[in-house]
Parts: C-alpha cells; structure tokens; sequence
C-alpha cells in the first residue's frame, strides 16, 4: 500500500491516534470524508496524517475543537494573514492564564478547607462538609 492509500487503521497509526479519534473527527468536520473503495474501505492520503498531527498538537495547547476548526481554516485559506493567526493564540493565552488564576483561588479555598479538619472522627460534624452545606467554600467560575 502506497502513502496515499492509507486505511484507516494506518493513519491513526501514523498520526498517533486512535481509530475512533480519525471517526470523531470526521463527523466534527476537522477531517474530510474519505474516499472508499469498491468494498467500502476508507482510504486516506498522506495529507491526513499531518492535519491530524496538527489537530493533536492544537489540543494539546488547549485549543477546542472549534478553534481547531477556525485555525485549519486560516491554515488552508491564502488570504489569511499571520495576524488572524496570532490573534486566535493570543486569545488563547489570555484564556490559559484566567484558567490559571480561578484555579490558583480553588486550590487557595481547598487548601484552607483541608486545614480545617484533623481527619479524624465521625464526618457528622466535619468542618468540610459543614463550610459545603453553608456555602462558605468559595465558588468560582472558570472563563
């Protein structure tokens, strides 16, 4: 089988994805429909190894599925700019950043909640379950 008459099986492989990945993203519209052959096989190009390389990299940075999509299309449109490309990261740094504060304050509340209890005896009276109850802990969203 020649690199442009991939099944399924080898191009997860190759990408380092699962079969059921290559599926997912096929019915997301991140990967194009493949071409079949005459006993229904899907065959796949050596091009899809890369764009699936590129969707597991793009994850793997916190990019969602939508924003995979928006970037794979700045990637294959030639009149897109670097500019659209650097903002879509940009948006995500400022992203990952107020992830990383609201996460710093929960484990701040967590901590101090852990503090609060010696671990020992019955949890009738725990002072976790209690600061729970009356809504003490701190509620945070995360943007």
């Amino acid at each position: 089988m020649v690199m442009k008459d991939l099944t399924i099986g080898k191009l997860a492989k190759r990408a380092g994805v699962t079969i059921d990945t290559v599926r997912f993203y096929e019915r997301c519209g991140l990967v194009a429909e493949p071409e079949r052959t005459a006993s229904n096989y899907r065959i796949y190009s050596a091009t899809e190894v890369a764009r699936l390389q590129f969707i597991k990299k793009a994850k793997s940075l916190g990019f969602s599925l939508n924003e995979i999509k928006d970037l794979l299309i700045l990637r294959h449109t030639s009149e897109a700019t670097k500019a659209e490309v650097k903002s879509r990261v940009e948006g995500k740094i400022r992203a990952v950043k107020a992830k990383i504060i609201d996460l710093s304050h929960i484990l701040e509340d967590l901590e101090k909640l852990n503090q609060s209890c010696s671990g020992h005896g019955s949890a009738d009276d725990c002072p976790i379950l209690e600061a729970l109850d009356n809504g003490e802990a701190k509620e945070h969203v995360c943007h």
